[in-house]
């Protein structure tokens, strides 16, 4: 896509990070786009010198210089050209320093795991950068494959969905693809039972809201789908991801200060840790 010029990827030497670096060269492909690899060596808080070591500073660098010694092994092979950056410091921070250095308009970050806790935690770096950095960021499992054929959006009536469903619209022209929306209706029993007939009120509105989205869509040229379920909006938008074969979700998310921010919406987080395909998340 010609709207990202510049993109930022973030590797650690795990397959999760290898894995978003290779679908990394989908976006980047065109010749037009600049590619910046960061690896990050976390500080280190002790003195070498105590336990004989004098060039302390090729000991430090010496495990992102060997990950980024095979980001460019990987680069070759798939004939794409980078630019790499080694930094040291807090992870999450080099991270978004160096996309606003760059200028970058994409951050790509791989996730690690299978297991429920750390789907569930997604990886403490990736969760601080998503829930500081002010730009987009696509997250992808280990193993998964960016494409753009078959999009789903979340989308819940916020301006950060309404953001989503025009970067989604951008995607699917520009790589001939359809759209899926779905939009999550959820009430506790509680409080159904404090006010009969909410549900079917909630409901009944967002049918409204995605017609007027599929209109919306469908002007724009692109096919759509619309998409009202009843449940726990994460497991609703994951679920629903499976069944249709999702290429990749898009969705916003909220929050900007406090612990809002740092968990960015419990909804997107929860998608995030838990979507088998990769994660577009629009701020």
């Amino acid at each position: 896509m010609a709207k990202y010029n510049k993109i930022l990827v973030a590797v650690d030497g795990s397959e999760a990070s290898k894995s978003a670096l290779t679908e990394s060269f989908k976006l980047a492909f065109d010749g037009k786009k600049w590619l910046t690899v960061v690896a990050i060596n976390p500080p280190y808080q002790g003195d070498l010198s105590l336990v004989g070591i004098g060039n302390t500073g090729s000991v430090l660098q010496g495990p992102g210089e060997k990950i980024l010694a095979e980001v460019r092994e990987i680069a070759e092979a798939n004939q794409a050209s980078i630019k790499t950056r080694l930094e040291e410091g807090e992870p999450y921070l080099k991270i978004i320093e160096v996309a606003e250095e760059e200028r970058c308009e994409l951050v790509v970050l791989g996730r690690r795991g299978k297991s429920h806790l750390e789907r569930a935690l997604m990886g403490s770096v990736t969760a601080r950068v998503i829930g500081h950095y002010q730009g987009k960021i696509i997250v992808v499992p280990r193993g998964s494959s960016l494409g753009w054929k078959n999009i789903l959006v979340a989308a819940d009536g916020s301006k950060d969905s309404e953001d989503a469903i025009e970067e989604a619209i951008n995607y699917a022209r520009s790589y001939d693809g359809s759209l899926s929306v779905v939009n999550a209706v959820s009430v506790t029993d509680e409080f159904e039972a404090l006010a009969p007939g909410l549900l079917d009120k909630m409901i009944e509105k967002a049918k409204t809201y995605l017609e007027a989205l599929r209109k919306k869509i469908t002007d724009a040229g692109v096919k759509a789908e619309i998409f009202v379920r009843q449940g726990e909006p994460y497991k609703v938008i994951t679920d629903l991801a499976l069944q249709l074969n999702a290429d990749t979700i898009v969705m916003g998310t909220h929050g900007r200060t406090g612990i809002t921010r740092i968990f960015m919406g419990s909804v997107t987080a929860r998608v995030i840790g838990h979507a088998r395909c990769p994660v577009l998340v629009v701020k």
